[in-house]
């Protein structure tokens, strides 16, 4: 039988790491608002689905063993990271000006998904993270798709938790030049995110 009573905060844990995804969800909320930022965050949850899917199916496997298929994976999701931050960086100024009203959820969805499905990161923590909690005696499928599920819905409530701050960011700090610098902020560790992943070695 699964741990839920350990496996449910120590996931809850990975869920509010503040990666670049989180990060994503707090500078929407504080520029666009709640309903977009939250909405936009869920773009994600078909990435890690079929990241937890592939999982499940033994592609992490296949990637732990073979290093030419992590290393290209890896290099292609460093790159995408840092091309968003450079782009937040440059564009900070417009980004901070954007209103609801001119942001397309479609696109805000978009971001977060590809965000998501180019860190190969995310299946290396599924597969080092999931089977620490597998009973032996029991179907490891089952177990590895109830554990994905619980992970989709407290990435849910993760999501929610940033949009909640950085909605109060939003209403504490009104000032236009506060969110060029918040804008600078979440480009910087989407760059340091893409460099950091580009040099580890694994």
């Amino acid at each position: 039988m699964i741990a839920w009573s350990i496996f449910v905060p120590a996931c809850f844990a990975l869920n509010c790491a503040p990666g670049p995804n989180n990060m994503l969800a707090f500078s929407n909320a504080a520029r666009l608002g709640a309903t977009p930022a939250l909405l936009g965050g869920l773009g994600r949850m078909p990435a890690f689905a079929f990241l937890i899917l592939i999982t499940i199916l033994g592609l992490g496997a296949v990637l732990a063993a073979s290093s030419v298929a992590f290393t290209v994976i890896k290099f292609a999701g460093a790159v995408y990271l840092i091309y968003v931050g450079i782009q937040f960086w440059r564009k900070a100024r417009e980004l901070a000006s954007m209103r609801s009203t001119d942001a397309s959820l479609k696109a805000l969805m978009r971001r977060d998904f590809t965000l998501a499905i180019s860190n190969p990161k995310a299946i290396a923590i599924f597969t080092a993270f999931f089977p620490q909690f597998i009973d032996a005696s029991q179907p490891a499928w089952s177990q590895l798709a109830a554990m994905g599920t619980v992970f989709l819905l407290l990435e849910v409530g993760a999501v929610a938790l940033y949009v909640v701050a950085g909605v109060l960011l939003r209403k504490a700090l009104r000032s236009e030049r506060i969110f060029v610098y918040l804008n600078r902020l979440v480009g910087g560790v989407l760059i340091a995110s893409g460099g950091s992943m580009a040099l580890s070695s694994r």
